[in-house]
């Protein structure tokens, strides 16, 4: 009899291991993996550059197609910022707009389940956008995207993945300081909520659906200091901290947009653990979330165990199979960024443009000013460290002169605004000398109060981006005078006399002209809300398309500096020149 029940017992214990087995209740090991800010580095070559990379989202295919063997699922996910960057999407954006979209076909192609919108993928346009929506084969999240018009997301707000028996909720925000850098004609009919506002809001609609894991992707940076509540009105750009402290719910909260890695652990407001992954840039890394499922359910779901990693792509080659579907897509965009447009006389470089008047910012400038009849330019460099070299001049040259995608607006600003203006963005770059040995740039520094070598490079504390010079006006710049009382208008650069109290038309570019970098509001002390009220007129393609023109009708270009401006004492300056110059771009340079 005893036999009898022991036989009994261990079927019904093999057949419940079985029941579970085949129920999906089992234990399962997934991975959900992201890619971020990819900026159009798709295939293994820079377009701009001319050169092999020996990363990009090929190469990230490689790694995904192996975990895709080794996992019981893998979840595939981007976190925005596809649209710019490299000739390769904005060829697709606005020059061939008829065939499938190259990130449509790529993304498509590799597998992806969800991907939240990113600024610079908002920066494309309506037509852009819009079009992918229609083209990806999976869902464009964002939350916080609202259409005005009918108080809903503008994109899906959420979805929910089932891989072999689990059930992921994926939440998307974006950065809702999308109004500070871009025109409204961009993203007409939509605005930017809150992003813990909007997560408190949708947690209990993604909660009903009963979910396995939670995860968030948001276009926002991290910085796990910055969780607390803002004001009314006030926005975050980087909110994502905020996110995951004040809104419990999330098991993994995948972020972008601000380029740094990142891989931790962090509590939130109730003491549930989140797990907190950044992919960084450029399809340099991969971030990876693993995710080992039990049988067992603790408190209504099924026990976790959660672990993060970051994927350095370099270590992998890339799929033939990728290099094979694309390699039509490659011809076309190389024969693209290799058509000579003109000649230049000279070789032009950004690296002079922190030290005084330089013929690379300068041949910005003239072209702004043509096209607005402004009476003042202003601009910096878009990329720290490029060089457009003397002979032929291609349309991968453009993206080497002027990086992004912006329009170049007219605005008006008093004649005390523009000082003002000038006086914020020097601050940026400048620092106050006391006498020839001190530091002329402002640079990162280390403990020891020296310039911090990175690959043995000094880098600039601040984007140089923001670093705005003028055109169309003399004037010094006193680094013996402290912040805000250095720099002197001598006149127009016609002739005509600098009066502080009249107003004048100035060309910026959209992004600054929006708020960008705090020149207009910070600097020029413009109200937010007053901008649009200071706005004349606007491009209506991006700047980079009139450069182009520009050269291709002039065929050779001259370039020179303009010199219209200096910093001074100049005996300080050329002393600092001589050390800091090598110390940003290497002593061999």
């Amino acid at each position: 009899m005893m036999k009898k029940s022991k036989s009994s017992l261990i079927f019904k214990l093999l057949f419940l291991l079985i029941l579970v087995s085949c129920s999906g209740t089992g234990k399962k090991s997934i991975s959900i993996i992201e890619t971020t800010d990819v900026h159009g580095v798709i295939l293994p070559y820079d377009f701009i550059e001319k050169e092999k990379l020996n990363y990009s989202m090929a190469s990230s295919y490689d790694y995904i197609k192996q975990n895709r063997k080794e996992k019981d699922a893998t979840v595939l996910l981007d976190n925005g910022d596809n649209l710019q960057g490299q000739p390769e999407v904005y060829y697709y954006n606005f020059i061939d707009t008829i065939k499938p979209h190259f990130v449509a076909e790529v993304m498509n192609y590799m597998g992806y389940d969800a991907c939240t919108v990113g600024n610079h993928d908002i920066e494309a346009g309506h037509a852009v956008y819009d079009r992918l929506v229609k083209e990806y084969q999976f869902p464009l999240l964002a939350a916080n995207a609202v259409d005005i018009r009918t108080g809903k997301p503008y994109f899906k707000p959420y979805t929910i993945i089932n891989k072999d028996g689990i059930k992921v909720a994926v939440f998307g925000l974006v950065t809702p300081a999308i109004p500070n850098w871009l025109p409204v004609e961009l993203y007409s009919g939509m605005e930017f909520k809150d992003m813990v506002e909007t997560a408190r809001q949708w947690m209990p609609v993604i909660l009903k659906e009963k979910p396995d894991l939670v995860v968030g992707l948001f276009h926002s940076g991290w910085n796990r200091n910055n969780t607390k509540l803002l004001h009314t009105g006030d926005v975050d750009e980087n909110g994502s901290a905020a996110v995951a402290y004040n809104v419990p719910g999330f098991d993994i909260i995948f972020t972008g947009h601000d380029h740094k890695v990142a891989n931790e652990k962090f509590v939130n407001s109730i003491g549930d653990t989140v797990l907190i992954l950044n992919g960084g840039s450029r399809s340099e890394k991969l971030a990876e979330a693993d995710i080992t499922f039990g049988s067992q359910k603790v408190k209504g779901k099924r026990s976790i165990k959660l672990s993060g990693k970051i994927i350095n792509v370099a270590d992998f080659k890339p799929d033939t199979g990728f290099i094979s579907k694309f390699k039509s897509q490659y011809k076309t965009i190389d024969d693209f960024v290799n058509r000579v447009i003109g000649y230049s006389s000279a070789t032009i470089t950004s690296r002079d443009a922190y030290f005084g008047s330089s013929a690379f910012i300068d041949m910005i400038q003239t072209i702004q000013l043509k096209i607005t009849g402004a009476d003042i330019s202003f601009a910096a460099p878009l990329s720290f460290d490029v060089q457009i070299n003397k002979g032929p001049i291609t349309v991968g040259d453009m993206f080497k002169l002027y990086r992004y995608e912006n329009m170049l607006y007219t605005m008006s600003l008093s004649g005390e605004e523009v000082k003002k203006y000038l006086e914020y963005s020097y601050s940026e770059w400048l620092n106050t000398m006391k006498g020839p040995n001190d530091l002329l740039l402002k640079l990162r520094l280390g403990k020891n109060g020296l310039p911090a070598i990175v690959n043995d490079k000094a880098w600039f504390k601040n984007q140089s981006y923001n670093f705005d010079s003028a055109a169309g006006i003399n004037y010094t710049v006193d680094v013996s005078k402290p912040e805000g009382s250095r720099i002197t208008i001598t006149g127009f650069t016609d002739g005509r006399p600098f009066d502080t109290n009249k107003m004048y038309k100035v060309a910026v570019n959209s992004y600054r002209g929006n708020g960008g970098g705090g020149h207009f509001t910070e600097g020029a002390g413009i109200p937010k809300d007053e901008l649009k009220k200071r706005f004349i007129s606007s491009t209506d393609r991006d700047l980079r398309y009139y450069i182009l023109q520009s050269i291709e009708t002039t065929k050779t270009i001259n370039p020179v500096p303009l010199n219209n401006w200096k910093i001074i004492p100049e005996n300080w300056v050329k002393r600092a020149k001589a050390s800091e110059y090598s110390l940003l771009f290497g002593r061999n340079k």
